[in-house]
């Protein structure tokens, strides 16, 4: 079974890059979205109408994909002095509390986000032509990827996985 969810970390951790690459490309799109704005509007002195919104698009989902990449690489903001303050017993059941909590947040992104992407199918953002859904979807992906990494994570540490060392990666890997 250990070898099975060791597996399926691995499938996870290439989600987790993909979605780190997205992110990436992400940011160089909507950079690049925004220096060809600033040159049409200085140089050219013709703005295109477009760059704005399609930078904030971008944005969106390069911010919401990096903050679920935080969550499976546990780059999230904690507040770990607690832990510390514990005895090493109680550790994993705090931060399995802590888990319960990131995947009730990821599970409200998904379910109001997909509200809101439901809703907004109708209306068509005016500058780009496209539905207002495009503005939503990425809240839905990343509280979907949220979610799978919380579960993942918490399976592994039933598992007795040291998913709460830096030594996780290292056992991942040497299956």
């Amino acid at each position: 079974m250990k070898n099975g969810l060791l597996a399926a970390s691995r499938v996870f951790s290439a989600i987790s890059t993909a979605a780190l690459w997205l992110a990436g490309v992400g940011l160089v799109a909507m950079t690049s979205l925004v220096a060809y704005q600033v040159f049409m509007r200085y140089v050219i002195n013709s703005s295109p109408s477009w760059t704005e919104a399609a930078s904030i698009q971008i944005m969106s989902w390069f911010i919401f994909l990096g903050a679920a990449v935080g969550v499976r690489e546990k780059f999230h903001m904690g507040f770990d002095v607690l832990l510390y303050a514990l005895p090493d017993s109680a550790r994993p059941w705090l931060r399995s509390v802590s888990d319960v909590a990131m995947f009730g947040f990821g599970f409200g992104m998904v379910w109001f986000g997909g509200e809101l992407a439901i809703r907004g199918a109708s209306v068509r953002i005016p500058v780009l032509g496209m539905p207002q859904t495009i503005t939503y979807l990425p809240i839905v992906v990343s509280g979907a990827l949220i979610c799978l990494f919380v579960l993942e994570r918490m399976t592994l540490r039933l598992a007795g996985e040291p998913v709460d060392t830096e030594t996780t990666e290292r056992a991942i890997s040497e299956v």
